[in-house]
């Protein structure tokens, strides 16, 4: 009788261990990638490599739970239309630059620095369809603002749509 025990007790286990598995396997979204290139009003391109989160389970998971991020990477936040954006740093342990940007490719605002695992709101202010994160302190070192453009095939791909 109690090996019978120690048996169930094992098989409860592992079963528990396996259902705690495929629970996590299905909330890691996983990314495409795409190169964009940032095109400052003085004319000069910063290419950067960039995760697509498109769909709403990788829009919500973004970047959090990341320690690290390479200079010339990033995410895309497309949410599929034009509307005001609310954002913020829950288990995101990154300090992040946030390029607010319209259907159009054109940044309408830039949040800089933005707060580690902070539940803050981080507001787009006016209308936009993208949100573009950077390593904080990237558009201050490379002089990114709004006004400069995104070229990026997601955001091309975008506006050929109704």
């Amino acid at each position: 009788m109690r090996r019978a025990l120690q048996r169930l007790n094992k098989s409860a286990l592992a079963a528990l261990f396996l259902f705690a598995l495929a629970s996590a396997m299905a909330f890691s979204a996983g990314f495409e990638t795409e190169k964009l290139v940032i095109r400052t009003k003085a004319g000069k391109e910063f290419p950067f490599t960039v995760e697509l989160a498109i769909a709403a389970d990788q829009r919500q998971q973004g970047l959090m739970n990341r320690d690290e991020m390479a200079a010339d990477k990033g995410m895309l936040f497309d949410f599929g239309e034009t509307r005001r954006i609310y954002m913020w740093m829950k288990n995101t342990y990154l300090p992040l630059d946030m390029l607010f940007i319209g259907p159009d490719g054109r940044i309408a605002l830039v949040r800089a620095d933005t707060m580690p695992l902070s539940e803050e709101i981080i507001d787009s202010r006016d209308p936009v369809r993208f949100v573009l994160e950077l390593n904080a302190g990237t558009a201050q070192k490379l002089g990114i603002a709004a006004g400069d453009m995104i070229e990026s095939g997601q955001i091309a791909a975008s506006a050929k749509k109704p």
